[in-house]
């Protein structure tokens, strides 16, 4: 479970949440949509403890795994070596094969697409087990048949577990089964 109580966030003089109040039940799926500098991230970084309120309670229970907005891949690892950084071989290979990456599983990084290097963080951040499993701008440089394979292997690997996810477009949310939440 997640629940925000009253929730004060600034970043210097500029008011991003003013008694903000949000609560996530386990296995919910919600989409924060918004405009750009509304605090969507800011509540995703809550959510992980990057940030602390400045007045308010922002409650988690359960294990966190993330997509950021940046891939934040390691330069000195190959696709493989980052994605087996939290999980076993043989789930590797299989979503390596379900993202259509099997032919980079050798690859540094610095050798992907934009697209590509998006597919690995969501990968990685799939494959490592956790209750709670946060998106932010997962879709950012994918097609629309990476995004729709994207989509069913985030659907399959989060069954039953919450997801937050920042999104830009609508039709983005309903591929996951989210729930649309404004700021």
């Amino acid at each position: 479970m997640i629940e925000f109580k009253n929730v004060c966030f600034s970043y210097g003089e500029k008011k991003i949440l003013e008694n903000f109040n949000l609560k996530i039940n386990d296995g919910d799926r919600i989409c924060l949509f918004g405009e750009s500098g509304r605090g969507k991230t800011t509540v995703l970084r809550l959510i992980m403890g990057l940030e602390k309120p400045e007045r308010g309670t922002v409650t988690v229970t359960g294990d966190i795994s993330a997509v950021f907005q940046e891939d934040r891949l390691l330069p000195f690892k190959t696709v493989n070596e980052n994605i087996a950084f939290v999980s076993g071989e043989e789930d590797t290979k299989k979503i390596l094969s379900s993202l259509n990456l099997s032919e980079e599983s050798d690859v540094y990084p610095s050798a992907l697409s934009g697209g590509m290097a998006r597919r690995v963080s969501i990968a990685r951040a799939l494959l490592r087990k956790s209750d709670i499993y946060i998106f932010d701008e997962p879709f950012t440089g994918l097609d629309e048949k990476n995004i729709l394979d994207a989509a069913d292997v985030i659907n399959e690997i989060t069954e039953n577990k919450t997801v937050i996810a920042v999104l830009h477009e609508r039709k983005n949310a309903e591929k996951i089964g989210c729930r649309t939440v404004g700021l």
